[in-house]
């Protein structure tokens, strides 16, 4: 199945997951110290709140998928549309591994699309081997240097990176 995905940064996780909770009339499938997540099926959304950025924004939108297939049809949509595509492959993001494409729009909204094949222990990967900056899981394309081997991926910045 696959979903939309929204990212907002909080500075109160506990009260939004209260908030949300409501909200969606359900509680989160996923919650760790600064994260939480739900998987609602009506609407069929991937709705991720954290702490890990500036409180008040939208993180990153996106697609999850539930294949490599989807994956691939979407990167090419996305280069048919005239958008740069920076594929990142296991990397480990928001307790979660996957392999994602990150783009932006004409606004420069980031928009991640995933395949998710497995948790993690960390909310990066670089948590690890070394300290990161404290920003979001969205990675700026510009700064961004992807790693492919799932030991060293990391979705932070590559200036907060290993």
């Amino acid at each position: 199945m696959n979903r939309f995905h929204v990212h907002l940064n909080v500075a109160d996780l506990e009260q939004n997951i209260r908030f949300y909770s409501q909200l969606f009339g359900a509680q989160p499938s996923v919650q760790k110290h600064d994260y939480a997540k739900w998987l609602l099926d009506d609407p069929q959304l991937n709705f991720a709140i954290s702490t890990q950025g500036e409180a008040g924004r939208i993180a990153h939108l996106g697609f999850q998928v539930d294949s490599d297939q989807g994956l691939a049809d979407i990167g090419a949509r996305l280069k048919a549309a005239g958008s740069s595509v920076l594929p990142e492959d296991a990397t480990v993001c928001c307790y979660a591994q996957s392999d994602k494409l990150w783009t932006e729009d004409p606004q420069g909204i980031h928009w991640e699309s995933f395949h998710t094949f497995g948790e993690a222990t960390t909310y990066f990967a670089a948590e690890a081997a070394c300290a990161t900056d404290g920003s979001s899981c969205t990675p700026d394309p510009a700064k961004m240097k992807p790693q492919t081997q799932a030991s060293a991926s990391c979705c932070a910045p590559a200036s907060a990176c290993c």
